[in-house]
């Protein structure tokens, strides 16, 4: 029986150099986790997916989420061909649309975004397998298989991944929803003649790491809070039934109150969504998120009264496989 996946996700919206992201993912393939992915924030995941691997040698690396906004289908394909033969075939990608809020601030027009994300899949998928461009830009076939699997907030989006991709990629979704997320993928491959049981799902969790619980449990709230104040966010914790919470942290970010936000995260909103506490707890809850369909968890390492570096390696020995 094959062992059961872990991973770590690792944040382009830290301060931390590249180098430094290398160095985390080889501390990864040494304790044993299946892969190392990175999250699109102030840096290029794709890039440091390509450094990560070429620092290691056997775990998979990826994104978790390359944003579809901010490169071409064209160069997204041919950059991800270019990591999956640097890693002689470790690639895992990962692909979002991003949040409405922040594409606007950047001039970028969000329009009908699920089939966007669907035709952009489609696109890659042609070009990794030769079967798109002509002439001089006519595609050449990817010698490795790239697995794509898209996030998915909502079962609209776990569909387009069932259509289109090889898993989803949920973040943030209570346990007892990410099955409705799986179910979804699964009936939409069938529906177009593909294994459903073919569907991945590597799911990325908010980690917190302490032995003090109650500061686990603040860090959560603190954290959850901040995603609170995406509508996006607001819209899949509400279908995961914190209508409550979420009815009372959007009045706290209309005031622009972080604190009440964060007042209001129930525990068991947290529950539902985090790994926190003592290394034994977080294991145990690692495998309550196994049982609820997450085939490989991706620690997501927030710090508890340290920084963040400190706590992901910190994370990475007391977690390991």
């Amino acid at each position: 029986m094959a062992q059961p996946r872990l991973g770590i996700v690792l944040s382009t919206a830290t301060d931390a150099p590249p180098r430094e992201l290398m160095a985390i993912g080889k501390l990864a393939e040494d304790h044993g986790y299946a892969a190392v992915l990175v999250n699109e924030g102030r840096g290029d995941a794709l890039a440091c997916a390509e450094a990560i691997a070429l620092a290691t040698k056997t775990i998979k690396v990826g994104t978790n989420i390359a944003n579809i906004y901010y490169r071409h289908a064209f160069l997204a394909a041919m950059t991800a061909q270019t990591i999956a033969e640097l890693s002689e075939g470790r690639l895992i990608l990962g692909l979002g649309m991003s949040h409405r809020p922040l594409l606007e601030s950047m001039g970028i027009e969000m329009s009908n975004p699920r089939h966007y994300l669907g035709e952009y899949t489609q696109t890659i998928k042609g070009i990794l397998s030769g079967e798109a461009g002509s002439g001089f830009f006519e595609a050449k076939a990817c010698p490795y298989e790239v697995p794509i699997l898209l996030a998915a907030l909502t079962v609209a989006s776990a569909e387009v991944a069932g259509r289109e991709a090889d898993g989803i990629m949920p973040f943030l979704a209570g346990r007892d929803y990410l099955g409705q997320l799986i179910k979804a993928a699964k009936n939409a491959a069938i529906n177009v003649g593909k294994d459903g049981q073919s569907m991945d799902c590597i799911m990325s969790i908010p980690t917190f790491v302490s032995e003090d619980n109650d500061a686990a449990l603040s860090a959560a709230r603190h954290n959850l809070a901040f995603f609170a104040g995406l509508p996006n966010y607001r819209l899949q914790w509400r279908r995961c039934g914190f209508e409550a919470e979420m009815a009372a942290a959007e009045l706290a970010w209309e005031g622009g109150d972080r604190r009440a936000a964060a007042t209001a995260i129930s525990e068991r909103m947290i529950e539902q969504v985090c790994i926190y506490g003592v290394p034994d707890q977080c294991r145990d809850q690692i495998e309550a998120f196994r049982e609820a369909g997450a085939a490989m968890p991706v620690l997501a390492v927030s710090p508890v009264n340290e920084q963040r570096l400190p706590a992901t390696r910190r994370t990475i020995e007391l977690l390991a496989p």
